[in-house]
């Protein structure tokens, strides 16, 4: 029997005692769950830490029912939307900097997804290039926005 990402998510949101809906989106990428809540902040958490949790806590639960099951995105008042665009936002103006001063731009940490994101949204500008660099101490790593080597910039 497949798992039912939607019941799951809303069995998990019962149990922790939060009052929400969950409206199911199917996508060509994948199952979006959105949590629809009066109670988003504490669902978001700090910088989006305890919506991660509750994503990857869903998709835990969904992959011990069935191992086969594919990956779910959950989502609370847009919030996901509003940071991806923000940190595309981000990107953008790092890549400004770097070619209006020469110099390089370091983004602050971030997790696998975020840094995804800016990678993503700086790959087609020719004037621009970006790595990911560790950061002592953390699991997280910073991403540098630099001149393209070669490029239209050199």
């Amino acid at each position: 029997m497949p798992a039912d990402a939607k019941a799951t998510l809303e069995r998990l949101l019962n149990l922790l005692g939060f009052e929400a809906t969950v409206v199911e989106h199917r996508l060509p990428e994948g199952t979006f769950l959105e949590v629809q809540t009066p109670d988003a902040g504490r669902l978001i958490g700090r910088q989006g830490q305890v919506l991660s949790d509750l994503q990857y806590l869903t998709n835990r639960l969904l992959h011990q029912q069935d191992p086969q099951a594919p990956k779910v995105t959950v989502d609370v008042g847009g919030y996901r939307a509003q940071a991806r665009e923000a940190l595309v936002r981000k990107a953008r103006e790092a890549a400004e900097k770097v070619r209006r001063w020469g110099d390089i731009v370091e983004l602050e940490p971030m997790n696998a997804f975020e840094r995804w994101v800016v990678h993503q949204a700086l790959k087609d500008d020719p004037t621009v290039e970006t790595s990911s660099v560790e950061v002592e101490g953390s699991e997280l790593k910073a991403i540098l926005v630099r001149p393209r080597r070669g490029g239209a910039a050199a």
